[in-house]
């Protein structure tokens, strides 16, 4: 076959840019065999709800995806009446990046938060959460954080907590976009529960195509609260009614349990991690370069003097996040090697001329 691409050109623009893990293509290669009933009636989809209680609990139930948008919208759908609305970070990826899915596919109203870090508070979220029975307002019926943030920042489980604990006394339900869940798990040193349904989260969007799957996402049901709404038989509808229900589902649900029934969620994840942070501690030496925010995940966001994104980037890809502010965001993944970061980080100071 045709060799379509350059196999060794490397980039920093997303973890979206790398290749599928081979543990993952093994296990949708294992899935490949023989017939399996469709539209998640197999075995694959069946095992990983058992994956998926070791991790949230017992009561966690997992609707496979194609992908994050999905996901996010059929979440937030599930929790909200049509005149429902989802107080988030301004940041946010349901309202920055994806076309405004989540109010034209969704029907949901997002009333969006500044935020100094992408984080939101009890605070910055009662900027939003008012006007309860006011028939000229969208009412405000769940808040939705991202862990890690679109800034690259994290929430700890006790500010995950003090959120959730505030959203139920105030009857709102709590959503989790968990693109990069992995990555915030393990720089947190914790259990995937520990952030998510041990914090008091309701429901969440289960990420796995940013940490080495092909494609495959899920919204996993957490709550008491989400079984008293009927959210996962909200989900059982809605998911055809919003094209994400796979016909050949066994193959989205062998690549997260791929990820996720042993440590391979863990070591892609950490590995990603480790490699921002090499990349930080590589360039913070830089005269003229700062970074805009904490490199706690596996982005690092970085302010570099004029002109030099542009000569770094004929050698890497990489996006602009604030042009205005020279800003730029480098993203680590499960395949980012030393090699790359140390080529990067000496494109960035030749680049200066350090």
């Amino acid at each position: 076959m045709q060799q379509l691409h350059d196999a060794d050109r490397r980039g920093f623009a997303s973890d979206n840019y790398s290749g599928v893990h081979p543990e993952v293509l093994e296990a949708i290669a294992s899935a490949n065999a023989g017939h399996q009933s469709a539209y998640g009636a197999d075995r694959w989809t069946a095992g990983l709800q058992e994956v998926v209680r070791e991790h949230f609990g017992a009561g966690a139930e997992a609707f496979p995806v194609f992908n994050g948008t999905g996901a996010n919208v059929l979440a937030l759908q599930s929790l909200l009446p049509r005149w429902g609305a989802v107080v988030a970070a301004k940041s946010a990826h349901i309202n920055v990046d994806e076309g405004g899915a989540p109010e034209r596919v969704g029907g949901l109203k997002l009333l969006t938060v500044p935020t100094p870090d992408g984080k939101l508070t009890p605070e910055l979220i009662d900027l939003e959460a008012w006007g309860w029975g006011d028939e000229h307002r969208a009412q405000p019926l769940a808040v939705s954080i991202t862990q890690s943030t679109e800034l690259g920042t994290l929430y700890t489980a006790d500010e995950i907590r003090a959120i959730a604990d505030h959203v139920h006394e105030r009857g709102m339900l709590l959503h989790v976009d968990g693109a990069r869940i992995s990555n915030a798990a393990v720089a947190l040193g914790e259990p995937l529960r520990a952030c998510t349904t041990d914090a008091g989260v309701d429901i969440l969007s289960l990420g796995g195509t940013k940490n080495g799957a092909m494609g495959a996402e899920a919204v996993v049901v957490l709550s008491t609260r989400a079984a008293e709404q009927r959210v996962a038989e909200a989900l059982v509808y809605l998911r055809k009614l919003n094209m994400q229900l796979a016909s050949k589902m066994r193959f989205i649900s062998a690549q997260l349990v791929a990820l996720y029934e042993g440590d391979l969620w863990q070591r892609n994840a950490a590995h990603a991690n480790a490699m921002a942070a090499r990349l930080r501690a590589a360039v913070e030496p830089v005269p003229g370069v700062s970074f805009a925010y904490p490199t706690q995940a596996n982005g690092v966001f970085a302010r570099l003097p004029e002109g030099v994104a542009d000569r770094v980037r004929d050698a890497f890809f990489f996006y602009d996040w604030d042009a205005a502010a020279r800003e730029v965001r480098w993203m680590c993944t499960w395949d980012t090697t030393e090699d790359d970061v140390d080529a990067l980080a000496r494109a960035v100071r030749e680049a200066v001329g350090a």
